[in-house]
This record gives structure tokens, sequence and C-alpha cells, in this order.
């Protein structure tokens, strides 16, 4: 597998990507986290046009994808029950995605963006237990609760590079 950036032609492909996420989410019991239409079509635009969204490739197939970049993140300013591991530069991850034909591709996405940055930071959804089990197997701590833009409340987590 391998990581790049994602380009504007993909984006109708990432955005059906995004609605059997949406799918899988609510079959799992997590229909609120991303709801009907999250994220929106302007918002991944600019993230692609920002160079933030990243593709995972298997045989030149597009078999996920991911938001990554460096730097704070307003949404991680503030954290409670909990502290973070450490207040090092971290990159953060969001929105990441996989159409479930390579097994491993969403811990293969982490695993890179953890060698970018070497601290980083992710939160989900109390409902999203697919994700917060990723997480746990790919050596994520959870850290406590930090809002969303939207003021909802997510489990944070947090890796370093040993």
């Amino acid at each position: 597998m391998k990581i790049r950036n994602a380009v504007m032609g993909e984006l109708n492909l990432l955005m059906e990507m995004y609605a059997d996420a949406r799918r899988f989410m609510a079959e799992h019991g997590n229909p609120d986290q991303w709801g009907t239409s999250y994220p929106p079509r302007e918002m991944v635009e600019g993230d692609i046009r920002e160079g933030n969204v990243y593709v995972c490739e298997e045989d030149g197939r597009v078999t996920g994808a991911f938001y990554y970049k460096e730097g704070k993140d307003a949404t991680y300013e503030v954290i409670e029950d909990g502290t973070w591991l450490s207040k090092r530069p971290y990159g953060v991850v969001h929105r990441i995605i996989s159409d479930g034909t390579v097994k491993g591709t969403a811990s293969f996405c982490l695993a890179w963006a953890l060698e970018q940055c070497k601290n980083l930071k992710i939160d989900t959804h109390r409902e999203n237990r697919v994700m917060q089990k990723l997480l746990e197997k790919n050596g994520f701590t959870y850290c406590g609760i930090i809002y969303a833009e939207d003021g909802s409340r997510r489990m944070a987590y947090q890796k370093q590079a040993k």
C-alpha cells in the first residue's frame, strides 16, 4: 500500500466512500457522528485544495482516505476529564475511511501519519466502537474529552512514536 495526496479528480469517489462510511457507521450503532451528510462536499474539496486529504492505494486503486495536518487544531486546545500525553507539536487525523476491501487499510494510514510527525492526536464519537477498537489496537491512549466544532463531545486519543 502507498499513501499520496488526493487529487480533485477523486472528489466524487471520496464522496461515495464517505456515503458508504456513513451507512457502515449507522449499521454499527453510530448513526449520529456523521449523520446523513458529513463531511460536506465543499469541506472535502477545500481540504484537497489545501493538500490535507490523503488516499491509500493498493494496486493503483484507492482503498482508503483521511485528513492529515500538522499543527495546532483548535478542537484539541481544551481537554476535559484527562490530559494529553504531551504538549509537543502534533499532527491530527480526521475523517478516516476505508472501502473495506483491503484488511488493515485504516491501520496503515494511521501508521503513516504517525511517521510524519511522531506525535498524533485523533478523536471519535462515544458511539463509534469500531474506531475506538482500531485506535486501541494501534496503541493510541485515551486522553479525555474534547469538543468538535459543532460543540459535540468526542473521545480524544494520542500516540507518540517511540
